[in-house]
């Protein structure tokens, strides 16, 4: 079977919004949404959380295996070593980079990726180098021969930061695919979708994303279009439209 490990990143000394991942979205955390809809992948096996040693994120190693998920602790800032000691510890053949403010991440995004990066011969997948969906509902895919030289090369503080700027800041050096919104979705509607902001960042992301837990009715995980279309119809995306992104 092919080893697949999610890494998902995760601290609560958040700059913009402190505590942000155990913010409620329909009485539960935004970070077991993204426990929860990660696994949901079927090419997922066990997920992973890499927290900080921080006594501050003491909640999230508490929490976290109550909603599935195993966990790891490292470096608040260096969170490549995180990765990095979390690959040393389940050695999977391909890796996945998701955040954990992204409690609308798509599972279908997921094994999309990693079907990507597993039956070709590209080293990483993401949806950044032309991005055609909306923010908070992709995360990175990459495999872990390729990761060793990221893990090897990296060397400015925001490759420790942010984990795989390596990989597109030396393209000549590993095979990138940028993965678009018409590959996942046959919909118009869903795709191109740069108009939309589902990631949590700012109290404006999470008045979004609530309202949107708190309206809709689901089974297990809140279907993406479901999500969208709520948007939508209700006006919705004027409500963190101004949020500017953080940039690395």
């Amino acid at each position: 079977m092919t080893r697949v490990t999610p890494i998902i990143q995760a601290r609560t000394g958040s700059t913009r919004l402190p505590g942000k991942v155990m913010y409620p979205l329909d009485g539960l955390p935004a970070l077991e949404h993204v426990i929860t809809r990660t696994a949901h992948a079927d090419s997922v096996n066990n997920v992973v959380v890499a927290t900080s040693t921080e006594s501050q994120d003491d909640v999230i190693a508490q929490y976290a295996p109550t909603f599935g998920a195993d966990v790891i602790r490292g470096s608040e800032s260096d969170v490549l070593s995180r990765f990095e000691y979390a690959v040393g510890q389940y050695d999977p053949e391909f890796i996945l980079r998701v955040t954990g403010d992204c409690p609308l991440i798509s599972p279908q995004f997921i094994d999309a990726s990693i079907e990507r990066v597993r039956t070709t011969d590209v080293d990483y997948v993401c949806a950044g180098l032309n991005r055609t969906f909306p923010r908070g509902i992709t995360c990175e895919a990459f495999t872990a021969e390729s990761f060793e030289r990221v893990i090897e090369q990296s060397s400015e503080p925001r490759h420790s930061e942010h984990v795989t700027p390596y990989y597109r800041e030396n393209p000549e050096d590993f095979e990138l695919y940028n993965l678009e919104s018409n590959e996942l979705f046959e919909e118009e509607w869903l795709q191109n979708r740069t108009d939309l902001r589902l990631t949590l960042d700012e109290p404006a992301d999470y008045q979004l994303l609530e309202t949107v837990y708190r309206e809709l009715t689901y089974k297990e995980i809140l279907d993406i279009r479901d999500a969208i279309r709520h948007i939508d119809q209700n006006g919705l995306a004027e409500v963190n439209h101004d949020v500017e992104q953080k940039s690395v």
